[in-house]
């Protein structure tokens, strides 16, 4: 996404996260991040739904909604 389209600057980064689905916790790496949305990396996109609850290892936690997605990356939005 063209970064002027962003409602927020997203700053680069590489941390570890979970994509809750709950009881089930699929890993994630947390690309990129911003107040509003974040780039998340995972083995695949497969089986993830629409909206779920991430938690990322430095304590953030975050209700979100996939904006568009590939076979490997998801772009989200906080709720």
């Amino acid at each position: 996404m063209d970064d002027q389209r962003r409602a927020a600057p997203r700053i680069r980064m590489l941390k570890s996260g979970k994509i809750l689905l709950g009881k089930h916790a699929v890993p994630c790496t947390v690309r990129n991040l911003s107040e509003t949305g974040a780039c998340l990396q995972v083995q695949t996109t497969t089986g993830i739904p629409s909206e779920f609850h991430l938690v990322m290892s430095d304590g953030l936690d975050r209700t979100c909604k996939i904006i568009w997605r590939d076979d490997t990356k998801i772009g989200v939005h906080f709720q």
